[in-house]
């Protein structure tokens, strides 16, 4: 009997059925998208309790209209580089889905300006130059307080237009964003530049809607046990858009040029050093 009653109570401890759950999450075509998306599908493999379907939103949102679509309940998930603001707003999971790479900048040129970059030592040298940047990206605010002169637009796309029309001289990248992107537009006349590294701290993060705590849980839960077994970095090094841009990037060879980041948030984890990428890693 005792053995009967252990046996039924095992039995009610457990989920009858694991449910299939479908997420809402940003357009994932870019090419900038795709790392995100499967490091997403990969945390999420490891909720015991429930399966998941992922379904990328069909247009690309701008980062304005993704907040806005998470807190409306038509997106569940975006990711997104983070700052106070969208901190206040959104829910933020706080494991940096690049290391920190985000914050790890190279820069997009025009074809044949290599040698304007060649002299350049300080952020004073920097500061002759025009950036390019997204309106509402959250690194924006970062380069305009470092005394950069920053040109915006709203959609991501135009940049490399506008770049390629000498509107301004240099578009700033993460380390994991700027060869592919290039090779991905063989008719601009474009280069990625070869010496300059600019370094700020900035994370980008999983968001969901303030009320969705459960799903934060979850999506935190995955990550850490990703972290905690090495799959994680694993995931992070061998991913082609990591991988290949690192290769390419030669970053131990750049010059490093650092600045503050007075927007990022009092909660960020930058002293658990193995959330972050060192250069001379691997």
């Amino acid at each position: 009997m005792k053995k009967l009653l252990f046996v039924l109570f095992a039995s009610l401890s457990l989920p009858l059925t694991a449910a299939t759950i479908e997420l809402k999450v940003n357009n994932a075509d870019s090419i900038n998208n795709q790392y995100q998306l499967a490091l997403l599908k990969e945390a999420l493999k490891r909720d015991p309790n429930n399966t998941y379907t992922v379904k990328p939103s069909k247009i690309e949102l701008n980062q304005g209209q993704m907040i806005n679509y998470l807190n409306s309940g038509n997106l569940d998930i975006m990711w997104s580089g983070t700052n106070k603001e969208y901190e206040k707003i959104l829910l933020p999971i706080r494991i940096p889905l690049f290391k920190g790479l985000l914050g790890h900048r190279l820069f997009i040129i025009k074809q044949g300006n290599q040698d304007k970059f060649n002299s350049v030592n300080s952020l004073s040298d920097l500061k002759q130059f025009k950036v390019g940047q997204g309106r509402q990206w959250a690194d924006t605010q970062v380069l305009q307080a470092a005394g950069l002169d920053v040109v915006t637009a709203l959609k991501y796309n135009s940049l490399f237009y506008m770049l390629d029309g000498e509107r301004f001289d240099m578009f700033p990248r993460g380390v994991h964003e700027p060869f592919a992107e290039v090779e991905a537009r063989p008719k601009l006349d474009l280069m990625v530049e070869k010496n300059l590294l600019l370094v700020y701290p900035l994370a980008a993060y999983f968001f969901v809607a303030k009320d969705n705590q459960q799903l934060a849980q979850v999506i935190e839960s995955g990550l850490l046990k990703m972290i905690d077994d090495g799959s994680f970095d694993e995931f992070f090094y061998n991913h082609p858009l990591v991988s290949k841009s690192l290769e390419q990037a030669h970053l131990d060879t750049r010059t490093v040029i650092r600045i503050d980041n007075p927007n990022i948030p009092e909660k960020t984890p930058l002293d658990n050093k193995k959330l972050w990428f060192t250069i001379g890693e691997r």
